[in-house]
């Protein structure tokens, strides 16, 4: 199974942290994030990734260059950002004809059962499932409405006036379908441009296991004192993640 691991972000929000390092580098507890991601992957029958780059494109290749944990790696180096949904547009040959796929967001620390997701995504007939999550301030996040049978019946990215608290938690299992809805220009945006249009064709996944956006250095602090880990090899010298 494939998946797109969206790591292209420059940052800004971390700084300085991210001056001289590429945020899906920052390491929690000694493993990088894009590496505890890697091993995520492998854990859960993922072989095949695709990374997208541009913020220290030459740091995140190095590293992958002895850190593939398993995994086949694609490399996709944007000079210009696409956006998440123009990033995963472009890449569509790459699909090619699977019926489903996965896209996380890089800068997403997570141990979620990702096969528990899988399962609930494919007893479904729905375009896209999005894992979600409760938080602590909606207003930075993309809040659903789900209804009895947990389908998304609204999607609003970053409102001004959530209507609850529950969000998008940046792991997504999708089909082909979501190609059709995807914007044919760039930068195009997953939240904002491709999710609100999916409404009645989504079903959200509730996520209980550990997940923190770092997003922040508060949120990057607060990740590095509790993050529970899976037995990710520490950073030394060529280990495997």
């Amino acid at each position: 199974m494939k998946a797109f691991i969206l790591a292209a972000g420059k940052g800004e929000r971390l700084r300085p942290l991210t001056d001289a390092i590429p945020k899906c580098l920052l390491p929690i507890q000694d493993v990088p994030i894009l590496g505890i991601w890697l091993e995520l992957c492998r854990r859960h029958g993922i072989d095949e990734v695709l990374v997208n780059t541009h913020s220290h494109t030459g740091s995140v290749k190095r590293y992958l260059e002895h850190h593939r944990c398993g995994v086949r790696l694609h490399i996709a180096e944007e000079e210009t950002l696409l956006g998440s949904a123009g990033t995963v547009l472009t890449h569509r040959y790459w699909i090619g004809s699977d019926p489903e796929f996965w896209i996380f967001y890089g800068d997403v620390l997570t141990n979620a059962n990702l096969s528990a997701m899988l399962e609930f995504h494919r007893r479904g007939n729905q375009v896209v499932t999005l894992g979600v999550n409760r938080v602590a301030d909606p207003r930075q996040c993309g809040i659903v409405t789900v209804d009895r049978e947990g389908m998304i019946q609204e999607f609003v990215e970053k409102p001004a006036n959530p209507s609850n608290d529950l969000a998008f938690s940046g792991i997504l299992a999708a089909t082909s379908s979501i190609f059709d809805v995807i914007p044919k220009r760039t930068p195009a945006d997953i939240g904002f441009e491709v999710l609100p249009k999916l409404v009645g064709k989504m079903a959200a996944y509730p996520i209980s296991d550990y997940l923190v956006d770092i997003g922040t250095p508060a949120s990057y602090r607060y990740a590095q004192d509790t993050w529970p880990g899976f037995a990710v090899p520490r950073l030394v010298g060529h280990s495997a993640c």
